[in-house]
């Protein structure tokens, strides 16, 4: 879990099974309070936890002010599907504020292209009346 919690933190977007998303989100929120908290108590808590101290700067330097004015619920778990080997229900755990638009995921699948694309293209009756 103190690798998960580390990875979160600081791609602020990783994809894990259902079970350890849940677990994650107290964790990566308890750590974002310790943040906010700040002090030399509070960054040594987050220390024992966080096995990377370029992590902990980040996340008592940058997270602590994106979320200073959030009261909690820094996380969000979104369900997305099943891994290939096991069938073990994925979810992607991110932090909710700031997060980069090339870190979101890609909407529509082949279907919505393929909808979105018949949808562009001019239709039989239109370009028989245009011609």
């Amino acid at each position: 879990m103190r690798n998960l919690v580390t990875s979160l933190l600081l791609h602020e977007r990783i994809q894990t099974t259902d079970a350890k998303a849940k677990e994650l989100k107290a964790w990566a929120d308890r750590m974002i309070s310790l943040g906010k908290r700040g002090g030399l108590h509070a960054r040594r808590q987050a220390l024992q936890v966080i096995n990377n101290k370029a992590v902990v700067r980040k996340l008592f330097d940058t997270l602590a002010e994106r979320f200073k004015n959030r009261p909690g619920g820094y996380t969000r778990c979104i369900k997305v599907g099943w891994r290939i080997g096991d069938r073990a229900p994925v979810s992607v755990v991110e932090l909710v504020e700031g997060v980069s638009e090339a870190a979101k995921p890609k909407t529509g699948g082949r279907r919505r292209r393929r909808a979105a694309k018949e949808a562009s293209k001019p239709s039989a009756e239109t370009a028989a009346t245009a011609a």
